[in-house]
């Protein structure tokens, strides 16, 4: 049976007119079929031909190939991300800092990421980044620009010297305009994405982890601290704890609408237990576990800067942060002996192989592998 040739839809705009761009292996045959499209042209940007993008055009592409080319046409199914189940979001501290700093960003851009349920710090990283953009073209509409422009800032934030995860996120944020504010899916598909980065986490030892707790004085200070290593947890999810998912009569903390919007239990020390107690009726906390000044959650700066102060006076010469308490925990775990299967349902991983790479960075398990040298019959 002979293989069909393929032929792929793609989302293009060219000089402000949507068009369906029309992309295959070049061969007289195909060239053909294309002529007899409406208005078929040829672009040298893209590389392809083109035509205008009505409902009448697409159908018409699928009548004219049919049974003779393959048509791939993912490009023009919907790609919304679902978040059923997520907690309401309020973005008015972001909308009043970009008013205040008089940031380039469309209001729809913020509504939309509201209206989808993105957490604050996704929202804010997106919209910073989409304003960085949008400050680069600020002499050019937005439904103007094309997937060559966009090429052209990716390429200026390499030259930059942005981090591959930067690269990645700014993607994301150009991506969530055009094809979820504008409603043209998968447009800029063809955008190339640089690898991931592989590193490893770093890790504090258990006797830093010990000092860094004897050199807080601080009850409430302290009492953060133990919390993010003893349960494990990201920054956010220490933040958005409430006094009432302390569960102290089952040694369970819950840990409500985590990364990917999920809920989940980990373990609660009686150590912690015990701190946390001595903490509550110290602060008298009303409904988060940790809060401001003026009551709501407490702020990620000054988590921040008590773990930065507990290092200093410590003197442990690492630029540890929350999310290093976190890499501890489960890499600590591991050298104890828990499974790893166990150390994922704790962590809230979705793969095991995000939990894996604890086992590359456990000194323990390095120590029990003896070397090829070693039963060599030389000495030094």
């Amino acid at each position: 049976m002979q293989k069909l040739p393929v032929i792929t839809l793609r989302h293009l705009l060219i000089d402000g007119t949507r068009c369906i761009g029309l992309q295959f292996q070049h061969s007289q045959p195909m060239e053909s079929l294309v002529s007899t499209l409406h208005s078929p042209r040829w672009s040298d940007d893209f590389r392809m031909f083109f035509i205008s993008n009505t409902r009448e055009n697409f159908n018409n592409i699928f009548q004219t190939f049919k049974g003779l080319a393959w048509i791939n046409c993912r490009d023009f199914t919907k790609n919304r991300p679902s978040r059923e189940g997520a907690a309401e979001t309020d973005l008015g501290v972001l909308k009043n800092t970009i008013h205040k700093n008089n940031l380039r960003c469309p209001p729809e851009y913020i509504e939309l990421l509201e209206t989808k349920r993105y957490s604050l710090n996704t929202a804010r990283s997106y919209t910073f980044l989409f304003s960085a953009f949008c400050s680069y073209y600020k002499h050019k509409k937005l439904i103007e620009i094309n997937e060559i422009d966009i090429r052209k800032y990716i390429h200026f934030l390499v030259k930059k010297g942005v981090s591959m995860s930067y690269q990645n996120q700014a993607i994301n944020a150009i991506k969530f305009y055009y094809e979820q504010v504008l409603d043209m899916p998968q447009r800029f598909y063809e955008i190339d994405r640089p690898k991931k980065e592989s590193r490893l986490p770093m890790v504090l030892s258990e006797q830093e982890i010990t000092s860094m707790i004897h050199a807080t004085v601080n009850i409430k200070h302290k009492a953060i601290i133990v919390t993010i290593y003893s349960c494990g947890l990201r920054l956010s999810e220490l933040l958005a704890l409430k006094i009432k998912d302390v569960q102290s009569d089952r040694n369970m903390l819950i840990i409500r609408n985590g990364k990917g919007k999920k809920d989940r239990t980990t373990v609660l020390s009686v150590k912690t237990l015990s701190l946390l107690r001595q903490y509550w009726c110290a602060h008298k906390p009303k409904e988060f576990l940790f809060e401001g000044p003026g009551g709501g959650p407490y702020s990620a700066k000054s988590v921040h800067n008590i773990i930065k102060h507990s290092l200093a006076v410590a003197k442990i010469n690492k630029s540890a942060s929350a999310h290093t308490l976190r890499h501890s925990f489960a890499t600590h775990l591991l050298e104890n002996g828990t499974d790893l299967r166990y150390i994922q349902t704790l962590l809230g991983h979705s793969s095991p192989k995000t939990t894996e790479i604890y086992a590359q960075v456990s000194s323990k398990h390095l120590k029990t592998i003896k070397s090829p040298v070693d039963n060599l019959d030389i000495d030094f």
